[in-house]
């Protein structure tokens, strides 16, 4: 099987590159800014480019994992996160009709507005802020493209090995936990996330992409773990399992006032997804705890 890894720099690609390329598979991973070691530096937004290398690599699937990811971001570069994260799925979904490969647009569950979860896939979407907005712009982009073989995969909030404690809106959390300034830090305590391991996705991605013909993949799937957290609840999990004090962070139990507007509670309905998976490996998340432990143990 061939499998080119788009955003196979960031913290979802490198895990989505690693685990195909583990597996045994001809993979090919793509990276701008950050291209280095084995992956090939492309521009997503040449779409000549993308045309000229996909046409040569001839993939089979292609996880599409780049995107502008950080909503704060999206809401100061409008221009620039719909560009990637609707314009260039689209060039992807056309050259998935043309060179008939699957194509997996990792979305969001920042596509909903957080009032009435569980969500399953077919509920209706109604983002809160212009980071959901595009990516669910994105998502009507890819199906739009008649002859496409597209695939939505939604996940909520991501962590697990990054660089960098701050490529991760989980992982960064950290830096707070461990900081010994005397600062004090305001943990969001009103929001419910569902934080999922990279590690986990990229391998339920391998597997989903090993599926046998007779199991049909429905148009969007969810994947997520199980374990609700507040910001607050997942810095008490780190401190303690560092074994350091947490007086300095303080729970933050109102909505913020300002700053961009997030969703409170977009849990995912993973049921269509279980059934896909049975007897391929179910859904197959670590645990919140016990990954960071085992994490965290190895990094001292």
């Amino acid at each position: 099987m061939r499998v080119i890894v788009t955003g196979a720099s960031g913290v979802l690609g490198t895990a989505v590159y690693a685990a195909f390329k583990s597996a045994g598979l001809t993979v090919l991973g793509l990276a701008n800014s950050r291209a280095t070691g084995d992956l090939k530096k492309l521009d997503l937004l040449d779409a000549n480019a993308c045309e000229a290398l996909f046409a040569d690599f001839k993939p089979e699937w292609v996880i599409h994992c780049a995107a502008e990811r950080r909503p704060d971001v999206a809401q100061k570069d409008p221009d620039g996160a719909r560009t990637l994260n609707v314009v260039v799925p689209e060039t992807l979904a056309k050259l998935s009709k043309a060179l008939k490969f699957k194509l997996v647009y990792i979305s969001t569950d920042y596509v909903f507005d957080g009032t009435s979860p569980p969500y399953t896939p077919s509920a209706a979407t109604n983002p809160v802020n212009f980071y959901g907005i595009t990516k669910r712009d994105g998502e009507l982009a890819v199906f739009g493209v008649s002859g496409a073989r597209s695939i939505v995969l939604r996940v909520p909030i991501l962590y697990g090995p990054t660089e960098k404690n701050a490529d991760s809106a989980v992982n960064i959390l950290l830096d707070a936990v461990l900081d010994t300034s005397g600062k004090q830090y305001h943990m969001d305590h009103c929001a419910t996330r569902f934080p999922t391991n990279v590690v986990d996705i990229a391998d339920f991605l391998v597997r989903l992409a090993s599926l046998p013909p007779s199991r049909v993949i429905a148009p969007i799937l969810h994947y997520a773990a199980g374990e609700p957290f507040t910001k607050y609840e997942m810095s008490l999990v780190l401190a303690r399992i560092l074994g350091v004090p947490h007086t300095h962070l303080i729970a933050d139990t109102e909505p913020p006032k300002d700053g961009t507007p997030r969703p409170q509670n977009t849990q995912l309905y993973v049921r269509e997804t279980e059934d896909l998976m049975e007897g391929y490996g179910g859904l197959g998340w670590n645990p919140f705890e016990e990954w960071w432990a085992a994490y965290l143990a190895k990094k001292q």
